[in-house]
């Protein structure tokens, strides 16, 4: 009996060596959901948060449309849950009737399944955010190439800390912007805190509005939209409301303080950590191990259609109008002195 036992022992001490080899050497979640060219054949739904999930029966928007285009189309991160897809094609819309020249550039979106990926974003990993170059699409379509090569502008004055440059931020720029947080379905729509800032100088309509208009680091050349969860997903983690209020209150001037740009402090003599190892797929929900297995919808089918007709996809929408412009606010004073900050932080 105890040599049986020592040999179960054995065994199980060999399982768990064997268990822990695999898991070490398991692909990063980012390789495999990167890796992956189409969506899954399955419901629409999105599983985990923003910054830790995935999505299955994701859509693309159509590359070209009348009011948009989509860049950087070798990323592969045109796909997104329905509700996300239909909105940018009525947003691109109503910028071109705010004076968007033809209509928007669409960023990315997300992957063919979500999830984390290769390279650049930490969210936009369940299909419900997207990014808005802040440059209008020209009357004349870009080509492919173009669409990989067009340089991003900046709204900001290179020569100043957190100031908009003048020279390119119109009052059409900020109607874009307020317009894209006017949705209901909108949770919030991320902007350089110099942006920000210029939106509570000198916005005159709905101040409320403003309050979904958050600052964070980067986002001078493009802003970004996220949806909420859809209604019945319920593997799809919400994030916090955002508070009440325009948001042009102290939250807004401590980006403005040395706080958010100070180099993170160095014990010399403590011995610098390991670099964070890639998230894997275990640290997802479970659900998107069965996303990654689903077989693969094509293209033509799983592209958005709103014309109707074979493999289109509803239209229906319950998409309220943007509030009415309402009676300004005032806006709040930046301290007496602000710092140079040094190089921004990556990967926030």
């Amino acid at each position: 009996m105890r040599g049986m036992s020592r040999i179960v022992l054995l065994s199980a001490a060999i399982s768990a060596v064997l268990v822990e080899s695999v898991v070490a050497e398991a692909p990063p979640a980012k390789e495999l959901f990167g890796g992956m060219k189409l969506p899954s054949r399955a419901a629409p739904s999105p599983f985990g948060s923003y910054a830790k999930g995935c999505i299955s029966g994701a859509v693309a928007i159509p590359t070209d449309g009348p009011t948009w285009q989509a860049m950087r189309l070798s990323r592969n991160r045109r796909w997104g849950h329905p509700q996300m897809i239909a909105l940018l094609e009525r947003f691109s819309r109503d910028a071109v009737a705010l004076g968007w020249g033809s209509g928007i550039l669409i960023g990315d979106i997300s992957q063919p399944r979500g999830g984390p990926m290769l390279s650049g974003h930490a969210s936009h990993q369940i299909g419900l955010d997207a990014d808005i170059w802040f440059t209008p699409k020209p009357a004349q379509p870009l080509s492919p190439q173009q669409r990989e090569d067009m340089p991003f502008t900046s709204m900001l004055d290179e020569s100043k800390f957190l100031t908009v440059d003048r020279r390119r931020w119109t009052a059409t720029h900020a109607q874009v912007v307020v317009q894209a947080a006017s949705y209901p379905q909108v949770e919030r729509v991320f902007v350089n805190p110099a942006i920000k800032k210029k939106l509570c100088d000198t916005w005159t309509g709905n101040r409320a509005v403003l309050g979904k208009i958050r600052p964070i680091y980067g986002h001078d050349a493009h802003f970004h939209i996220r949806i909420k969860c859809p209604d019945g997903a319920a593997g799809c983690q919400p994030q916090a409301a955002v508070a009440p209020g325009d948001g042009c209150d102290k939250s807004l001037a401590w980006w403005f303080t040395k706080e958010p740009w100070a180099a993170p402090k160095k014990d010399p003599n403590k011995k610098p950590p390991p670099p964070p190892k890639p998230m894997g797929l275990s640290a997802l929900p479970k659900a998107c191990s069965t996303v990654l297995s689903l077989d693969a919808r094509n293209e033509m089918e799983a592209t958005f259609r709103t014309s109707g007709g074979e493999g289109a996809l509803p239209t229906t929408n319950a998409y309220a109008a943007p509030p009415a412009p309402a009676t300004a606010g005032g806006a709040f004073e930046l301290p007496a002195w602000v710092p140079v900050p040094p190089p921004r932080p990556t990967g926030l």
